[in-house]
């Protein structure tokens, strides 16, 4: 019901989209861009094609000013004046894909980007338990006959192979374990599949592209759901990356929650910016405003839309919103 209604309002949205975008900035952020079939990812982000990805940029081109971090920092201290609203491209996880695609794409077109990572899998040292669940859940799908152990290891009796999909798709941060134990009961190697596609960027990629000016930045040490941590736990996996990052000379200054920033209490952003060489944290929830004024909203761009009938239903429900009073996520 709420999709239909944003929808049918965003039918109404203008051309004039620099005009009716209610705030000065719009972020965008991705994960991945491939015209592949990407196992580790095809079940859990519906990343968009090269094709697509341009065409987003195209539009996006035509309504904003895009910018580098430099400026968008500015921006923040109220110090960059922009011909027109500005945009900062945005990439969490540190996929390769950045690297061998998106990069050439960006650079054609003269666009920045700044690329949240998570240390834990650079240099692909391990996998993202979400691209573990993807992966199985694959496996399954082409599994003649499934171990019985599986329905042990997810204690239940019975369950159909879609019924164990979903269950895969649901397993938690905190449950990952489970995941290595259903993979080695189907045979699938996590560690062969690592050296043999390389998903994540390398240490030697993240510095040819902060060479080449693009930003690498943190998203957490492993990319747990933070509000899922104890707020020892929220900061132990922030203050790790930031240390990773410091140490290598990348950007310390900034913070992009891992999933959502949803439920995150005013607590860890208390102690967040208590580091001064902190700029600015990113969530994920839209065009949306945020009491902690430094937590900057981020647009999800992988919907199964285009950038145009995104940026509308986003300014559709933000209008919608404010005339509720509920656009500005309030923290406790």
């Amino acid at each position: 019901m709420k999709d239909s209604i944003i929808s049918l309002l965003a039918a109404f949205e203008g051309e004039n989209i620099e005009k009716s975008f209610p705030l000065d900035y719009c972020l965008p952020v991705y994960h991945c861009v491939s015209s592949e079939d990407l196992p580790h990812l095809n079940r859990i982000i519906l990343y968009k094609n090269i094709k697509q990805f341009e065409e987003d940029l195209d539009y996006l081109l035509q309504h904003f000013q895009f910018v580098d971090w430099d400026e968008f920092k500015e921006y923040s201290k109220g110090n960059f004046k922009a011909r027109k609203k500005i945009a900062l491209l945005t990439f969490d996880d540190g996929l390769r894909e950045f690297y061998d695609i998106i990069t050439p794409v960006l650079e054609r077109k003269g666009i920045y980007a700044i690329n949240f990572i998570n240390p834990s899998f650079i240099g692909n040292k391990d996998l993202m338990f979400r691209c573990k669940a993807s992966l199985i859940f694959n496996a399954v799908e082409t599994a003649k006959i499934l171990p019985p152990e599986i329905r042990t290891i997810l204690q239940t009796d019975y369950l159909s192979k879609e019924n164990i999909q979903q269950r895969i798709l649901k397993i938690s941060y905190h449950q990952r374990e489970i995941l290595d134990q259903i993979a080695e009961k189907l045979e699938l190697s996590f560690t062969a599949f690592l050296k043999e596609q390389q998903p994540y960027l390398s240490f030697e990629q993240l510095k040819s592209l902060a060479k080449k000016g693009f930003g690498i930045s943190s998203h957490s040490w492993d990319h747990p759901l933070y509000h899922e941590l104890s707020l020892a736990e929220q900061l132990e996996a922030t203050e790790k990356s930031f240390d990773y990052l410091k140490e290598n000379n990348f950007l310390y200054e900034s913070f992009a929650f891992p999933f959502t920033d949803f439920g995150v209490k005013k607590a860890f952003f208390d102690q967040l910016f208590k580091n001064r060489d902190f700029i600015c944290s990113f969530g994920s929830a839209g065009i949306k405003l945020d009491s902690v004024t430094r937590n900057f909203h981020r647009i999800p761009m992988e919907t199964g839309e285009n950038a145009e009938k995104i940026i509308k239903k986003e300014i559709a429900y933000f209008r919608l919103k404010k005339l509720l009073s509920k656009n500005t996520i309030t923290r406790k």
